[in-house]
């Protein structure tokens, strides 16, 4: 049991590092697209989102590191290439649902809030997850 807690750590630890770059790579992608917006803004618009946003952006990099730990024990593929790999899958496959996101979210057109459907929110989202593989790779290793 002690080493899940750990590679829930590391998600948890990486989807923070992720979090805390968003606001660079709002400015590098020049679009205003933040994950921790559409976490938060779905449940509160009030100065509550952003902490809230941080909240269940680190609980799902646990789940995430959950699943990637159980990946890693049946899988023949070096841990750091396979983190990185299940990162960038996760993003390509949840991509289309940026169609629901950009129609429905309670919060659409507010600040963090851009299409996501557009080349550089979904150039943002390979940098995150690149990042979020890459730091999580290196934290379950140690773990």
């Amino acid at each position: 049991m002690h080493r899940r807690w750990k590679v829930a750590a590391a998600g948890a630890i990486a989807a923070t590092v992720w979090a805390a770059l968003e606001p660079l790579d709002r400015r590098l992608f020049r679009w205003d697209y933040s994950d921790v917006a559409v976490l938060g803004k779905a449940f509160t618009r009030g100065p509550g989102w952003r902490p809230l946003g941080f909240a269940l952006h680190a609980a799902n990099g646990a789940i995430f590191g959950l699943v990637y730990d159980e990946a890693r024990r049946r899988v023949r593929v070096e841990p750091r290439r396979l983190a990185l790999g299940m990162a960038l899958a996760e993003h390509l496959t949840l991509y289309p649902l940026s169609y629901l996101v950009d129609r429905y979210h309670p919060a659409r057109g507010e600040p963090g809030l851009a299409p996501l459907l557009h080349s550089r929110a979904l150039a943002q989202g390979v940098f995150r997850h690149t990042v979020f593989g890459l730091v999580l790779g290196v934290l379950a290793e140690r773990g």
